[in-house]
């Protein structure tokens, strides 16, 4: 009887789980595609119900089987075994479980880049330094009140990548990249006057921004005491994002450029240093432009595509782009210890919610962002980061060799 019973709890909680995991697979695919987020909205209804209705109809399918069946018998063979109104549910939720135990291995497996290094990591506390907590008038503030947000603090990390066919004089260059700072106003400018003001104690050789600036078209006015204070020896390159093409760009782009930015959206600019040189494409892709033409018959220049959405990634592959940096999935911003982030608006779900990514000849960073329209960060604080470009003294098939065999399946959600 005992047993019957803890048979059928883990059961259900394998139903559960499989649901709470099927459900937002399907929204982050949703989230994907180029379409305004109003008319997405619609479609999220279907996500919104299921979360609530297939629970009670998981466990109503085993109450109703354990009455049926009195004498105790697994509900488990029950449910397999005979066509009911509960077969599609439990259907669902056992490919949606079956799916996240794929990923958690996946993730768990997946190894670093090699020659991959974090070679700093600092958090800074916003509200602390400021002294006084940097909330503003926005949307969501509820959301500030949730245990445990990490909203008002970021992540200041430097990262080495290693590159075999980096030219000699480019060794040791350093990238600042920023992403997804959302000016909505629920934090306000001072949080993202402080985040600019780190990194550009960091001295970079070269700034890039990888998209979803603005929520609010007014806010424009923040960019001369944010974005404007960057500079860089190299130049300040930028792409917009979802967020931006859902706002009138002309002005964002004018005020960039009037910022000293340069606009690198379905184009490549090229970056001379001594006799190392740099070819770096911008792709706003799906929503905006078009792809950046790379000049792939100069196999001396290295090609730094920036892409606001890392589902660009095979894309990159195929044209040779040494290294990719992009943001979009802000982490997940909400990531469960073992199960991981949930959330990730992309057709590859969260396989590439953030971190470092590796498939020939592409080395890929996916930054978790300065912030979010959602102003909620569970175990998943903003970030800035400082690339260091490293000449690798391995050979390129070495290092291609050392990849491989530590290569292993990607999650699927």
């Amino acid at each position: 009887m005992i047993v019957d019973w803890l048979i059928n709890l883990l059961l259900l909680s394998v139903g559960l789980l499989g649901n709470a995991w099927l459900w937002p697979a399907y929204v982050n695919r949703l989230y994907s595609l180029p379409v305004p987020s109003e008319r997405l909205d619609r479609f999220r209804i279907l996500h919104d119900v299921a979360m609530f209705v297939v629970p009670i109809l998981l466990l109503g399918s085993l109450v109703q089987i354990r009455f049926s069946h009195p004498e105790g018998t697994l509900a488990a063979g029950i449910v397999l075994a005979n066509a009911g109104w509960w077969t599609l549910p439990w259907a669902l939720s056992l490919v949606g479980f079956g799916g996240l135990i794929l990923t958690i291995t996946t993730r768990l497996l997946r190894a670093q880049p090699p020659g991959y290094e974090l070679a700093t990591r600092e958090v800074v506390d916003v509200e602390q330094e400021l002294g006084y907590r940097p909330q503003g008038e926005g949307p969501h503030q509820r959301m500030l009140k949730v245990p445990g947000n990490q909203v008002f603090t970021f992540e200041r990390n430097e990262k080495k990548f290693s590159f075999p066919n980096l030219h000699k004089d480019l060794n040791e260059l350093t990238i600042l990249h920023l992403s997804d700072l959302h000016f909505i106003g629920t934090l306000d400018r001072s949080y993202f006057e402080m985040v600019c003001e780190r990194a550009a104690s960091w001295n970079p050789d070269l700034i890039v921004f990888t998209g979803d600036l603005l929520d609010r078209q007014e806010l424009i006015s923040w960019l001369p005491g944010t974005l404007g204070k960057l500079r860089a020896a190299l130049g300040c390159y930028y792409i917009l994002g979802n967020h931006d093409w859902h706002l009138n760009c002309g002005p964002i782009r004018q005020q960039l450029l009037e910022l000293g930015w340069k606009d690198c959206a379905g184009r490549v600019q090229e970056v001379n240093y001594h006799k190392g040189k740099i070819q770096i494409g911008g792709d706003e892709r799906p929503w905006m432009g078009k792809a950046p033409e790379f000049d792939t018959s100069d196999e001396n220049a290295f090609k730094l595509l920036l892409s606001h959405t890392p589902d660009n990634f095979s894309w990159a592959q195929q044209q040779g782009v040494d290294l990719m940096l992009s943001g979009h999935n802000h982490g997940g911003q909400v990531v469960l210890p073992i199960i991981g982030p949930l959330y990730s608006p992309s057709r590859y779900g969260v396989r590439y919610a953030g971190g470092e990514f590796y498939s020939s000849p592409t080395t890929m960073h996916v930054s978790r962002g300065v912030s979010g329209k959602h102003p909620l960060r569970i175990n998943c604080r903003p970030e800035i980061t400082l690339i260091h470009l490293i000449k690798s003294t391995e050979s390129i098939e070495n290092i291609e060799t050392e990849r491989e065999s530590k290569a292993v399946l990607v999650p699927v959600n």
